[in-house]
């Protein structure tokens, strides 16, 4: 059985664990921050330790086997519920929280692995998506910036429009559409076209170009 200072120390460097990887998301103004990440790897952490050394009192009796996985294992399938109210849909089919939800569900494995005693591993995995959640950001978004499509919105009126500048744009070279949708609605039509990274200054013509159309209220792009 384990001593209580055995049990303090797991707990307690569960949530230094945690802790650190929930600051990183903290300081995006994450749902699942600082509190969250703690309370997800500590409870890991306890839920480890119960299904190792919870069961001592009935070990020896007849017919009774100990599986101290079975316990643990459902963690990582129940985390999954907290980590899918970290993931928001936004507007134009925007995913946004997925690299959160990886991080709670490493944050509990990260618990049931200090849980049960394997220091070493659980600080090598925080130290380790430390690194993944901070140090290799800028180089991600470098290569994003790089290669991430444009989305062009227009905003018409509810009328017919002229669609000369449509098609100058989607013919000319260099320039790949990826999709086209368009949204009616009782006032106004909303455009959105889906393009391949491409050079602003083309992009920033063809804006100009629709904003002399009277019949059109809105033009701007997002990447």
């Amino acid at each position: 059985m384990l001593s209580w200072q055995e049990i303090l120390i797991r707990l307690g460097m569960a949530s230094l664990f945690g802790a650190l990887i929930g600051l990183e998301r903290e300081r995006k103004h994450w749902a699942a921050g600082l509190r969250t990440h703690m309370m997800v790897c500590v409870g890991a952490s306890l839920v480890m330790i119960v299904s190792a050394f919870g069961f001592k009192d009935i070990l020896g009796t007849s017919n009774v086997a100990l599986d101290p996985s079975r316990i643990a294992a459902q963690v990582i399938s129940g985390i999954g519920f907290i980590g899918a109210g970290t993931i928001l849909l936004l507007k134009q089919g925007t995913i946004r929280g997925l690299t959160t939800a990886a991080g709670l569900w490493t944050v509990a494995a990260i618990g049931l692995a200090t849980g049960s005693g394997l220091y070493f591993a659980a600080g090598a995995t925080t130290v380790i998506a430390l690194i993944i959640l901070w140090a290799i950001q800028p180089l991600e978004q470098l290569y994003i910036k790089k290669f991430k499509n444009i989305t062009l919105r227009v905003v018409t009126a509810h009328t017919d429009v002229n669609a000369d500048p449509f098609k100058e744009f989607l013919t000319k070279e260099g320039i790949k559409v990826q999709a086209f949708s368009l949204e009616k609605k009782e006032d106004k039509n909303i455009y959105q076209i889906a393009i391949e990274s491409m050079d602003i200054t083309i992009l920033d013509s063809l804006m100009n170009d629709l904003k002399k159309d009277p019949d059109i209220k809105e033009v701007s792009w997002t990447q």
